[in-house]
């Protein structure tokens, strides 16, 4: 990995601390719920909900960033994560939880929500060479992985623990929901600690023709490429809402009655895979490209997807599953680098930040539907196969309307 000054490091030791916390709460966040007394349809709701918040927040913090501080939005996103898990741990209200849902920062999917991933990666993007971008960024995604691997397998030894010294398990559920609301705030330590390096030095010509509309969305030139890009992303994140690593734990426990802790082994080594297999993208980007990397990586691991419930045993399922997560995540950095390389220095914040958004509106609906599917026993399986079909129809998509777009890193090879 290329070397690393502080700033860097910082931003790496936020992401590992902001998916530690939620990797484990995905795995118990659904159980956590229905133990509080909601059914699956409501917690169906709640997700999907708190996922439309998050989008909220993100884009208003997102599009102000570079105007306004970096630092300061990460500071605040952090604030109302630790927030709404305070909220999350302390009542059953139902209108109190989506109101903290919704407002602050819950993460059901055991991957990034909220404003911090295009903030840090615009931050990165300005900190490091464009040559040294896609592998960084894959460093970083290994990064997450680890960190989501490691918080999945946490949440599981707390419950098993807290449930051999005679708590209910909606408590041990709850011991994952506090330490969750904790890591917010060491996330607000590590981000006092970033630099003037990584904020935007001068923002551009406040007399342009289009002030308004670059304020509005923190986008000038990079518009139409973000907003294509936006949608493909949103159909890939639509898709990939149905199986939210949340939803999968509950859809283990219901087919197979797999308990919390050996789920949380499970998701361990899914993300232990996930991550590794980020290292292999960078390298096979500065071979094929970028879009190439992202559409070859994720074809195969849809059609795995699919094949999951089709598995006609625990470990069988279990390990399709983990050969899935060890492709899956190839396209993220190929993906994030793209996305970084096509917009300008002072608009990489707004557009990480409108493409997340992009994605997170895409995985806000999903849960909806998914908790009536887990309502109907025999419509349990069936998110797999839309997930699987929505997210190939998003790769043949990008594929098609990109391939032919290269970097600049890429035209200089």
């Amino acid at each position: 990995m290329p070397t690393l000054h502080l700033d860097r490091w910082l931003l790496f030791a936020a992401r590992f601390v902001r998916l530690f916390a939620y990797g484990s709460l995905s795995v118990v966040l659904v159980f956590y719920l229905i133990g509080i007394g909601f059914t699956p349809s409501q917690t169906g709701w709640l997700l999907s909900l708190t996922l439309v918040g998050d989008t909220v927040v993100s884009l208003v913090m997102t599009t102000c960033a570079d105007r306004l501080g970096r630092r300061r939005m990460l500071l605040a996103g952090a604030m109302l994560m630790a927030a709404a898990g305070f909220v999350f741990a302390v009542t059953s209200n139902f209108w109190l939880l989506l109101l903290a849902a919704t407002i602050g920062v819950i993460s059901p999917s055991g991957h990034e929500v909220g404003p911090f991933l295009p903030i840090e990666q615009a931050a990165l993007s300005h900190v490091v060479a464009d040559r040294n971008r896609t592998e960084v960024f894959a460093w970083y995604t290994l990064t997450g992985s680890l960190a989501t691997a490691l918080g999945s397998l946490f949440a599981g030894v707390i419950s098993q623990n807290v449930d051999n010294a005679a708590i209910s398990p909606v408590g041990s559920y709850r011991a994952v929901v506090i330490v969750y609301a904790a890591l917010g705030i060491v996330l607000a330590a590590v981000f006092v600690g970033l630099s003037h390096r990584t904020e935007v030095m001068g923002y551009g010509d406040s007399r342009s023709a289009t002030t308004f509309i670059r304020r509005l969305s923190g986008l000038d030139r990079s518009r139409t490429v973000v907003f294509k890009l936006s949608a493909l992303f949103a159909l890939d994140s639509f898709g990939g809402g149905f199986v939210v690593q949340a939803f999968l734990a509950y859809w283990f426990h219901l087919r197979f009655g797999i308990d919390v802790a050996a789920l949380g082994t499970i998701f361990f080594w899914a993300n232990i895979f996930a991550g590794f297999s980020a290292l292999l993208a960078s390298r096979l980007a500065a071979r094929i490209g970028l879009i190439k990397t992202m559409v070859f990586t994720h074809l195969p691991s849809n059609i795995l997807l699919i094949l999951v419930p089709l598995m006609p045993s625990l470990w069988s399922a279990a390990v399709v599953l983990l050969v899935r997560f060890s492709i899956s995540q190839m396209d993220v950095p190929a993906r994030q680098s793209y996305v970084m390389a096509v917009v300008s220095p002072a608009e990489r914040a707004a557009a990480g930040g409108i493409t997340g958004v992009a994605r997170t509106i895409g995985a806000a609906l999903s849960p909806l539907l998914v908790g009536l599917m887990f309502a109907r026993p025999r419509l349990i399986s069936l998110p797999f196969f839309l997930a699987g079909t929505l997210k190939i129809i998003y790769d043949l998509g990008l594929y098609q309307q990109f391939v032919s777009a290269r970097v600049p890193e890429e035209v200089r090879q």
